[in-house]
């Protein structure tokens, strides 16, 4: 299994502070890393800064939000980041929610498997060099009805870029599957997944004719371990805050794909109810609804011996990339909590 890690570009208390984390992680093996794009900073100006000072480490968009960039301008970056960096650039793309697209940026959420599936599309064909023509439901290149003709972008890619896909519905799953190189997935139960992910994942395989082998499942979840039960209580207290945050605050009130996600994974009464409470304002009843088995089953928290056996179960599953949310007061704590995480999926991916 490889090592990934996202970052938010403006989190921590200051630039300097996520730039050194990036330096450290690559020295500590780190396989990936990942920039996150919300509602903070964007993704790209980050990812170049990082290509700079970093060497051998892979950097990845996760992700920039479908619509909110042309798809040729996100061809354009893409290839960019990729180029200065000597191909270690990974493209992630996701279709975001209603709250971020309306919301923040003005632009309708509305068909965002179509958007995606032709944003793909276009970005495909200006990676290829050629012209760009192409006449679908959501995009019309060149617009038609004016003087405009057909051109391509003056600059190449020299190296090939994979493109991973966000993705928590069955239907985007099942695109995924089809197009993408790799799928960047999250609120992810193992026990679970067969049905929730990977059902619809291989559907989509099927359809295009590829096996699964062609597809780098990326799973997240928070890391963290604690030395005595008392310190794992702690832990898990605080992740139901933000646990509850995700199945409530994520999204508008009706389209929540989190929400959606642990639903399908066995938790719908327990989700409904932190949603609504949520979004009655109550976010501390909220988090009381989480339980102790729903941070348990979705993160890497606990012993270090926990840690480990729950990395078998996610490697078995059929995760191949393990992306990790190191916990930690101060960077050398949270460098300390990624090295080790880094040294037990090293560990168990080498196991026979």
């Amino acid at each position: 299994m490889r090592t990934a890690t996202t970052i938010e570009a403006a989190g921590g208390a200051a630039w300097s502070d996520q730039t050194d984390f990036v330096v450290e992680a690559e020295k500590l093996g780190l396989d990936i890393c990942w920039v996150a794009e919300a509602w903070g900073s964007d993704a790209p100006s980050a990812l170049g800064f990082y290509a700079a000072r970093t060497d051998r480490m892979l950097l990845g968009s996760a992700v920039m939000q479908v619509g909110t960039r042309t798809p040729v301008a996100l061809a354009q970056t893409a290839i960019t980041l990729s180029n200065l960096s000597g191909g270690r650039f990974l493209l992630g793309l996701g279709p975001s929610g209603p709250q971020v697209m309306e919301g923040l940026h003005g632009v309708p959420f509305a068909r965002p498997l179509a958007r995606v599936r032709e944003t793909v599309e276009i970005v495909r064909q200006v990676m290829d060099g050629g012209k760009i023509s192409y006449s679908g439901g959501e995009f019309q290149i060149p617009l038609p009805g004016g003087e405009a003709v057909p051109m391509r972008i003056s600059q190449r890619a020299q190296h090939r870029i994979p493109i991973y896909l966000a993705a928590l519905s069955p239907a985007m799953l099942k695109l995924t599957g089809r197009i993408a190189d790799g799928w960047l997935g999250t609120s992810f139960v193992p026990e679970g997944a067969r049905e929730a992910y990977f059902a619809p994942l291989e559907e989509g395989l099927a359809r295009s004719g590829r096996s699964r082998a062609e597809l780098d499942v990326c799973q997240g979840a928070e890391v963290a371990f604690a030395p005595d039960e008392e310190a794992l209580g702690a832990m898990v207290a605080d992740r139901k805050k933000e646990l509850a945050f995700s199945l409530g605050g994520m999204g508008s009130a009706s389209t929540n794909f989190y929400n959606h996600a642990y639903s399908r994974q066995g938790w719908a009464d327990v989700a409904a109810e932190v949603r609504d409470r949520w979004q009655a304002g109550d976010r501390d009843g909220a988090a009381g609804l989480v339980t102790d088995e729903m941070v348990l089953a979705t993160t890497l928290i606990g012993t270090e011996d926990m840690v480990r056996q729950r990395l078998r179960v996610w490697r078995d599953s059929g995760v191949d990339t393990v992306r990790l949310y190191p916990s930690g007061e101060t960077l050398d704590a949270r460098l300390a909590t990624l090295g080790r995480a880094i040294e037990l999926v090293h560990e168990v991916g080498g196991e026979s």
